[in-house]
């Protein structure tokens, strides 16, 4: 049997009509790079109350990126600067739905955004502009360039001791791209840092205390994984976990 993978949708406008979409390359992550059956979860508030039905038909939740940003009163933080796409309904349904798997032991990978949403789930709070501060570097994508160029390799990340990378790579840095304004500004509870970039700036987390797969980057692995044996890896890593998932459901193995 193939994992059910759940990747959370976005709210965009789609010809002035209200819509829920997510980017293909996070469903060619699922089909192509875990083996797995993508099922796209609207971020509609209506579903909060089946949460616990959701994470009871899945193997796997993928916390996609995202052009909005996390609304700040989620983690007591100030008022987002005018002009700040948010999403409140994604807000209101990943969060629990993050609390839940982890509660439940589905595998968790989260992107971009959805690594912000696993460190606010978590406790933790966010910075809302890195580059704004002395010392750091911008870490922010540039829509002047072409694709290739943006989701190239942007900086170096040191790997800490200990953690699903280390295990799996090892210490050696890596490459990975940058298109994020925001970070971590407080880490969440039961978090182990797994990355930094050169600044310092937190790149990579796990939940550190279960026996089970939670991980989340701030980079874009999705982006050309197949040629990139470093993010190729990341992917499989919750594609073994969310197999590992369906083995272990009492459904299965009836």
């Amino acid at each position: 049997m193939k994992p059910i993978i759940c990747i959370t949708g976005d709210n965009k406008s789609n010809d002035d009509l209200p819509s829920c979409a997510v980017y293909r390359k996070y469903i060619e992550v699922v089909i192509e790079g875990t083996r797995g059956i993508p099922w796209v979860l609207p971020p509609d508030e209506g579903i909060l109350d089946d949460v616990e039905q959701v994470i009871s038909k899945v193997d796997g939740i993928l916390l996609t990126g995202s052009l909005s940003n996390i609304e700040p009163h989620h983690y007591q933080g100030p008022d987002s600067a005018s002009g700040t796409l948010h999403d409140p309904e994604r807000d209101a349904l990943t969060l629990p739905l993050i609390e839940k798997a982890i509660e439940q032991k589905v595998p968790v990978l989260g992107i971009c955004r959805g690594f912000q949403e696993l460190n606010v789930a978590m406790g933790g709070s966010l910075c809302q502009n890195v580059h704004e501060l002395p010392e750091m570097l911008d870490h922010r994508d540039n829509h002047q360039f072409s694709e290739d160029i943006r989701y190239g390799p942007s900086h170096e990340i040191t790997i800490e001791p200990g953690g699903i990378l280390e295990k799996s790579v090892g210490l050696e840095p890596q490459q990975v791209n940058s298109l994020h304004c925001q970070g971590i500004n407080h880490l969440g509870d039961r978090l182990f840092v797994e990355a930094r970039a050169p600044d310092g700036l937190i790149e990579a987390i796990s939940v550190n205390d279960i026996d089970g797969f939670a991980l989340a980057i701030q980079w874009h692995p999705e982006w050309e994984f197949q040629k990139n044996r470093f993010y190729l890896t990341i992917i499989q890593l919750f594609g073994d976990a969310c197999h590992s998932h369906v083995m272990s459901r009492v459904d299965y193995r009836q």
